[in-house]
């Protein structure tokens, strides 16, 4: 059970090593990108091309959904990154159902757990397998593989490193489950962290803070849904930071414009924006975007 590209090489892998997958559940088609064209999710593009059966339930508490898993008697279901389960529905395999979650669990428990890592300036993370139980992301461990967050690193390219991880923790769970080796483990609830879905609000940046914070803020969010600010009522979007080690004296948020630099003034370094987006133009270099944008030393960002 699937739905974005996260969850491919976990299909994949699982593909790949013979397993028989009777069926594959995800979302129903409905309209993506700038044309709002109706389009399959990734996740049944991918199990098409396999010719893996796909199913597409409106409501996951349809009864005839329950019913026609029931039919189809899988040993394990496997969850990566799709939704909320019903227990009539995670309990109808014999060997249980079991998710896969990019965070070292029971940190970042929640819908965004990758950004919230970088944003938060974690210098590690990782992937957790774990059983699924009624309420989110609290189900005993299985497997979990740690990894580091590079300094630069920006959520999408710790997003892929994490699928690829994540691919290699589903297998070895599957067989884990299959040879009677899995062992559970109850997560320590008393270290959970959470990692809720991103805000608009969240991802307007405070120039009041450090430029330490304001960078991984940048990172975390980058490239979706991506840290941005106002100039002149119109939004900029970042993609991209430096932290520069001089720092200006002006308030945070003025800008500095030098020829292919665009510098922003914190609580403490200045931080040099170095990959930007404009509304209604495309994400550019920072030469790039000050050559059609005009904005000026001791302007302010806000």
């Amino acid at each position: 059970m699937g739905t974005p590209e996260f969850a491919l090489p976990s299909l994949d892998i699982l593909a790949g090593n013979s397993y028989p997958i009777p069926a594959v559940v995800t979302v129903p088609d409905k309209p993506r990108g700038r044309g709002q064209e109706v389009s399959p999710s990734p996740v049944k593009e991918r199990a098409l091309s396999l010719s893996i059966p796909v199913l597409q339930p409106e409501s996951l508490k349809d009864p005839a959904f329950a019913d026609e898993l029931r039919r189809i008697g899988p040993d394990i279901i496997a969850v990566v990154a799709f939704r909320i389960l019903p227990k009539e529905i995670f309990t109808i395999p014999q060997f249980g159902s079991f998710n896969l979650h990019a965070s070292l669990l029971p940190k970042y428990r929640g819908a965004a757990p990758i950004n919230w890592a970088i944003i938060n300036g974690e210098t590690e993370t990782g992937v957790t397998t774990f059983l699924l139980q009624e309420k989110v992301d609290t189900g005993a461990l299985l497997l979990q593989r740690a990894v580091p967050i590079l300094p630069e690193e920006t959520a999408g390219s710790l997003h892929d490193r994490l699928a690829l991880l994540g691919a290699g923790a589903v297998l070895e769970t599957v067989r884990m489950i299959e040879t009677g080796k899995a062992t559970p483990v109850p997560q320590p609830d008393a270290l959970a962290t959470l990692a809720p879905k991103i805000t608009k609000e969240e991802c307007r940046i405070s120039w009041a803070k450090s430029a330490r914070r304001i960078h991984d803020l940048i990172r975390g969010l980058s490239p979706h849904p991506a840290a941005y600010s106002l100039h002149a009522g119109r939004i900029i979007k970042v993609y991209r930071s430096r932290i520069v080690d001089s720092r200006s004296s002006s308030p945070p948020g003025t800008v500095t414009v030098t020829p292919g630099m665009l510098r922003v003034a914190t609580v403490d370094s200045d931080l040099a924006l170095e990959e930007l987006q404009q509304e209604g133009r495309k994400r550019m270099g920072v030469e790039e975007f000050l050559r059609g944008y005009r904005i000026t030393s001791g302007e302010r960002l806000g």
